[in-house]
């Protein structure tokens, strides 16, 4: 993969179904301030992805926070994070699974049935791993296409709502939700910032990329910047447009009704469906180098880290994730397996932070991108993680607990 395939992947992997309901919950918060909310989300992740563009650049095998984590802290750890990682990606893929049979069921009801809905799953993902399996060309190029097309809608979203904006100057609302201020700010930051995950996924093929050191924190830093001013201009027409944005679960339809008629809301629509499966193709391109890596260590079982002979591909890595995907689609819905993706991710972020300065002093002479400051940076990030994982709930911790525990059994395993 090249730069900018690179950076196409890391902005599939960040937009997905978020940004079609969050508005909505953010202008609850802050009303005709809420567009600026975005901007302070981005400062807080923008340091964890800082630290992630040295570390990345380090390394030129696949496996990403995994890897750093194992490098920087030794296998236990590392298996640790590999399995947090693992079940943030299998989960958020199965969500974005469910989410697209959710909408597509406004086009077609019928899809709502239980055995319509298990074959359109089985299409959907058996489709992805088989282009997959055929090379990462191949994979690169679906995730390219979904990229642009999942843009393209949202960008003339943005136009067409800011046309209207100016011409008609509808009143925006101005009133904060009940509460203190400095509270909803947090609140609304701590909500987007799950909207700017999924770059963590993205850096995973490394081994598959023309020059990590150089390609991997350009990737990282332009699709911080696009998806940034993307989102804030977003919410900026939903909040302009729609007096009462609060008060609606679909807000860039409802919005783009407002000012485009019906047909302007089924192409919102439907890019919400070809933003779900873009994410999902991302998801099928990078993850199962997770699983490729551990079987490489001997942290899992060396099956995993097969390559087909012919197109040189974790083939069994790939089926594997798409199977599991598609069991936890299945028997999951939507909001369950949003809450277990959500909480392996912030453990990713805070070692992968931690580990920069301690990957500086056991590699000093590495030849990598060096972020100035890094180690303010490394502090930074630790510190929003915490901040953010401060919030968890009693069932996330459950959660949290049974994969440790998991992950503590494959470690007693690997060393034997």
């Amino acid at each position: 993969m090249g730069r900018w395939t690179l950076t196409a992947l890391v902005i599939n992997s960040i937009i997905g179904s978020g940004i079609f309901g969050l508005p909505s919950v953010v202008a609850g918060y802050l009303g005709k301030q809420s567009p600026l909310a975005y901007l302070v989300a981005a400062a807080g992740i923008g340091v964890v992805i800082a630290c992630f563009a040295e570390v990345a650049s380090q390394f030129g095998a696949a496996g990403g926070p995994y890897l750093y984590a194992r490098e920087a802290f030794g296998r236990f750890i590392g298996i640790e994070i590999g399995w947090m990682l693992l079940l943030v990606r299998l989960t958020a893929s199965a969500a974005a699974a469910n989410l697209f049979t959710n909408y597509l069921a406004e086009f077609w009801p019928a899809v709502q049935e239980p055995a319509t809905r298990l074959t359109v799953l089985t299409v959907l993902i058996a489709f992805v791993a088989m282009v997959n399996v055929r090379g990462i060309k191949s994979g690169a190029a679906v995730s390219n296409f979904f990229t642009v097309a999942k843009l393209a809608p949202l960008i003339l979203f943005v136009i067409a709502g800011g046309i209207f904006t100016l011409r008609a100057h509808p009143a925006i609302p101005g009133e904060l939700q009940s509460g203190a201020p400095v509270r909803n700010w947090l609140e609304a930051a701590l909500v987007l910032m799950f909207a700017y995950g999924g770059f963590e996924g993205a850096v995973v093929p490394m081994a598959e990329v023309k020059d990590p050191r150089r390609d991997a924190p350009f990737a990282l830093l332009v699709a911080l910047v696009t998806v940034t001013l993307l989102y804030s201009a977003i919410q900026f027409v939903v909040v302009a447009v729609l007096p009462g944005a609060a008060a609606t679960d679909r807000p860039l339809a409802t919005a783009a009704q407002q000012f485009g008629g019906a047909a302007a809301a089924a192409l919102i629509s439907a890019g919400a469906l070809i933003s779900v499966y873009g994410y999902l193709t991302a998801q099928m391109l990078h993850t199962p180098r997770l699983a490729f890596a551990l079987g490489e260590k001997g942290d899992f079982p060396r099956f995993f880290a097969r390559i087909h002979p012919r197109f040189q591909t974790p083939y069994i890595s790939i089926s594997a994730f798409a199977g599991i995907v598609w069991c936890l689609a299945a028997a999951g819905s939507f909001k369950w397996n949003v809450i277990l993706s959500s909480v392996g991710r912030l453990f990713v972020y805070g070692f992968t932070c931690a580990s920069l300065p301690v990957l500086r002093r056991k590699h000093p002479a590495a030849i990598a991108y060096r972020l100035p400051a890094g180690k303010l940076f490394a502090g930074l990030g630790v510190l929003f993680v915490a901040l953010v994982a401060s919030r968890l709930t009693r069932t996330e911790g459950v959660v949290l607990l049974i994969m440790t525990a998991i992950a503590f059994g494959n470690w007693l395993w690997a060393r034997t």
